[in-house]
């Protein structure tokens, strides 16, 4: 399936080819909250980074967030590439360079239609300010951190249950 998205100023357009249209994956960590999640959490979806085409690249701009767990000693820089708008400020996408092959575009960004979800997977839950309320429905799947289940399973595991 072809997404395509933009900005809020629409001086920014992607495009990108996914096999995993469903936003169904909540983050509720700090950086996503802060940089991109109104609501408390983020939604990324998953494309093929060979795939994505940018106009307006001029306007992109890159953060990449320092993070400190409770567990660390001291914050480190994410090798993730959180890209957004430079003029509007708008969250487009996200690239980590430890998965090449992926693009993770914000939800939000989105304009193509993209397909309900059947259940929610939470994760981050550690860091979700208390101001924040957890909607899940009875199928949904909530974590402190990361499931192991990867984006790519989670979609195969649905498929099978419509096939």
């Amino acid at each position: 399936m072809k997404l395509e998205g933009s900005c809020h100023c629409r001086g920014v357009r992607f495009s990108v080819e996914t096999h995993h249209p469903s936003p169904f994956m909540r983050c509720y960590c700090s950086v996503c909250r802060k940089t991109q999640g109104g609501g408390g959490f983020a939604i990324n979806l998953s494309g093929d980074a060979r795939s994505l085409k940018v106009r307006g690249r001029q306007h992109v701009k890159v953060y990449r967030a320092r993070i400190q767990n409770p567990e660390d000693a001291k914050a480190h820089q994410s090798k993730g590439q959180r890209h957004f708008c430079g003029r509007c400020g708008s969250a487009l996408w996200l690239y980590d360079p430890t998965w090449p092959e992926l693009i993770h575009p914000f939800a939000s960004a989105i304009d193509t239609p993209l397909p309900e979800a059947p259940e929610l997977v939470h994760i981050m839950l550690e860091f979700k300010p208390d101001w924040v309320p957890v909607h899940a429905g009875k199928r949904d799947k909530k974590f402190q951190r990361y499931p192991k289940e990867s984006i790519a399973e989670w979609h195969q595991r649905h498929d099978a249950e419509v096939d």
